[in-house]
Order: C-alpha cells, then sequence, then structure tokens
C-alpha cells in the first residue's frame, strides 16, 4: 500500500456479526484472516488501527455446539463470557500472522458516562496504539445489564473514534451502503454515495437487522454515524465482503456510503457529553427556549422549561424536548430534577428565593450543551 495514497491517520474498523460469520452460525476464520491481512497492511503503512468487533454471542454458541438454553439474559452472558474468549482468541491469532499484538478492552456504558473512567480507558486505547498493538473493543456483555449497555457496538465503535481521536469510522456490514429505499424489497433502489446531511428524512431510510445474530441495523449506523461526524470523523458505511473494503476506504475509492465530517467539531468536553452519559431526565420547554438554544446559542434557562421528567440529579445528563417529546439538546444540568420543577417557569433572578441558594442563572449552561 502506497503511504502517499492514505489520508488518514488512525482508523477504527468495526465489524458486524454478519460480517465475521458471512451469514452461517459460526464465525468464518477464513474472512476473519483476510480482514486482519487489510488490517495490518494499514499498520504497516503508519495508520493505526482499532477494531470494535461483534460476534462474541455467536462465537459462544459454536463453542458450545449450539446449546438449548432459555432466553434469558443469563443465557445470553454466558455465551458472552465463554465466546469473548474464543474470539480474542480467534484475532489474536490471526494478527499473529502478521507479526502483530492485540489488546482487548470491554466497555460498558458506566465506563463512558463516568468521565474519570471515560479518560482512563481513552489513555489504554492511547496506550495500545503508541506500542503498535491493535486495540480490541467489544461491550462487557457478560455483566453489562439494560442500564449500563451501550447497545449495539455500531454505537459502541462511535465512542471509541472519540475516545482515541480517530479520523475515520468505517462500519461494515452485510449491505454494501444506505440506499434510497430497501435493496431487499426494491430491486431499483440506488445506494447513496454522499451523505452531507443525517437528518428525519434519511432516518426513515434506515431498516433493521436481518441476520438474526447482531443487535444493530441500518438505523444504529445512523445514529454512529451521526455521533462521529459530529466529533470531525468521517464515516463509510459498507460491505465487508468487498474486495479490499478496507484498504479501498482508507484510500478515499468510491465504497459503500460516506458520511462527511462537521468542518467545526464538538470540542473534547461536549464529545463525551454526546457519546458518554445516558440521559437521565428530560425537561420540556417552551417554543421560545427551542429557538434561544437551538438558534441563538443560549443556555437554558429556567423560564423557558414547562415540565420535568424522571428523575435526576445535579450534574447528570439530561435531554431538551418539546410537547411531543422531540430532542433538540442534550446537556449537563446545574439542577436536579426536584428542583428545577420548583423553578421551571420562573425567571433566574427569583432561583435563589425559591430555592433558598442558586447554582447560577442556567439549568444548562451552553458550555455544557450539545444541540442536535
Amino acid at each position: 500500500m502506497n503511504l502517499s495514497e492514505i489520508g488518514y491517520r488512525r482508523v477504527v474498523v468495526k465489524l458486524g456479526t454478519s460480517v465475521l460469520t458471512s451469514g452461517s452460525l459460526k464465525l468464518d476464520r477464513a474472512h476473519m484472516v483476510e480482514l486482519a491481512r487489510q488490517m495490518a497492511c494499514l499498520m504497516k503503512a503508519g495508520v493505526e488501527v482499532v477494531l470494535c468487533t461483534s460476534g462474541a454471542i455467536a462465537a459462544g454458541k459454536e463453542h458450545l455446539s449450539y446449546p438449548k438454553l432459555p432466553d434469558t439474559i443469563a443465557s445470553k452472558q454466558l455465551l458472552a463470557a465463554v465466546g469473548q474468549s474464543q474470539l480474542i482468541l480467534a484475532w489474536s491469532q490471526l494478527f499473529s500472522i502478521y507479526d502483530l499484538h492485540v489488546g482487548q478492552l470491554l466497555l460498558t456504558r458506566a465506563d463512558l458516562h463516568d468521565r474519570e473512567r471515560y479518560l482512563n480507558a481513552r489513555d489504554s486505547l492511547n496506550a495500545l496504539l503508541n506500542n503498535g498493538i491493535i486495540p480490541i473493543i467489544n461491550e462487557n456483555d457478560a455483566v453489562a445489564t439494560a442500564e449500563i449497555k451501550v447497545g449495539d457496538n455500531d454505537n459502541l465503535s462511535a465512542r471509541a473514534a472519540l475516545l482515541c481521536d480517530a479520523d475515520l469510522l468505517i462500519l461494515l456490514t452485510d449491505q454494501k451502503g444506505l440506499f434510497d429505499a430497501d435493496p431487499r424489497k426494491n430491486p431499483d433502489a440506488k445506494l447513496i454515495t454522499e451523505v452531507q446531511k443525517i437528518d428525519d428524512s434519511l432516518r426513515m431510510l434506515a431498516g433493521g437487522a436481518v441476520s438474526g445474530l447482531g443487535t444493530g441495523g441500518m438505523a444504529t449506523k445512523l445514529e454512529a454515524a451521526d455521533i462521529a461526524r459530529r466529533a470531525g470523523i468521517e464515516v463509510v458505511i459498507a460491505s465487508g465482503h468487498h474486495k479490499d473494503v478496507i484498504q479501498n476506504v482508507v484510500c478515499k475509492k468510491p465504497v459503500g456510503t460516506h458520511f462527511t465530517a462537521l468542518e467545526h467539531p464538538l470540542e473534547s468536553r461536549k464529545q463525551w457529553i454526546l457519546a458518554g452519559p445516558k440521559a437521565r431526565g428530560q425537561v420540556e420547554l417552551d417554543v421560545g427556549a427551542i429557538t434561544a438554544v437551538t438558534e441563538k446559542g443560549r443556555s437554558l434557562l429556567s423560564k423557558g422549561i414547562i415540565k420535568v421528567n424522571g428523575e435526576f440529579l445535579r450534574g447528570d445528563t439530561i435531554e431538551l424536548i418539546d410537547s411531543k417529546g422531540k430532542v433538540y439538546a442534550k446537556g449537563m444540568s446545574r439542577y436536579g430534577s426536584i428542583d428545577v420543577d420548583k423553578i421551571a417557569g420562573k425567571h433566574s433572578d427569583s432561583i435563589e428565593e425559591v430555592l433558598g441558594y442558586d447554582y447560577g442563572d442556567a439549568v444548562v449552561h451552553r458550555n455544557d450543551m450539545v444541540v442536535l
């Protein structure tokens, strides 16, 4: 590979279960070694690679000869616990062919929610990359519960891209990219090669998972792409079985659907707010507050709040919504939900009178807010 053809310094590659199994019930190791070869070529050319891999549960089922287990969370955690070791063993053996070492990072949302743990995970990623070791990331399904799960490896890979300050995220799947219609139902569906903006009309084109083994469909890939591009990271969705797909994407050849990065990416703190903490609650805003927040770059003041949904503490991340539930922004609240409920609709200069104290005029300051 010609280094002069490569426009990227650090790349995150996400491989879906359907890519790793080639549509079967077990890992397709012949295809995995081909993917490892492409990633090894990048490493040898001076491009750092982070691998976000699905397939732990599929690997667990295969290793245990497809046991009949009850359909419970505990059964999935059992399969993930067995499969994780098999998955990392397979990758370790495949990359060793190219004299490369791997290191495993198992994450949950809790690791991304806490700012200190977020930074620790970032340091671990950078330490591996700085020593020529390929980080292999997966969700820690063996211990994760619904409350602390990221939920799918598409979104996990986007958060990994933010963690390691990547400049390209490649989402490999069983589809050639994003189409203007469902290609499984419409033979005239056309591939969308370039996306400048992700809006509601584009999200309507996204379907669900079809393999029965994976948890992410095209909708989760759009979510992941939106997170990454806001941080200044380019994203490509492409088929994991396209010949030399990883190398072609990195060399900027026309493959799959390319999402351009925003010209003015979010600063580090706002990237964490967007990608890390799960929203603990919501505040409903009036029309004037929505305009102030989304169009004028203002902080959220108590006067513009209509009501509070859910319970949250000071410092928790919350969503700013309208009366129909549409989310306009996400940010860290300077007041807990009980206090916000008391000061909702009141002027900022009366906060101390109502509560007996105040943490400032803004309920969510613009420096702690990401407009969506």
